[in-house]
């Protein structure tokens, strides 16, 4: 499952708003990840959410693949929309 998901928050992808997906991303078993531009990175890793340097009003693409992916998506879209 996949989803492009603007980044709404003023300050962008930052290290608040990075820990919350990494939170929320282990409480899953499936494998999650986000794509901006070139990068992909795994969204349980919070240095590598934060490394992406997202700026406000850009669109991700978050891919979740596994047993509960459709809660796991549902979930980090209510958290970056």
């Amino acid at each position: 499952m996949k989803s492009e998901i603007t980044i709404n928050s003023t300050a962008g992808l930052h290290a608040a708003l990075a820990s919350k997906i990494v939170q929320v991303s282990g409480k899953y078993e499936a494998d999650v990840f986000v794509q901006y531009e070139n990068d992909i990175v795994n969204a349980k890793n919070i240095l590598g959410l934060i490394s992406l340097a997202v700026p406000q009003g850009r669109d991700v693409k978050v891919v979740c693949s596994g047993k509960d992916a459709e809660k796991a998506l549902k979930d980090i879209k209510k958290i970056l929309s």
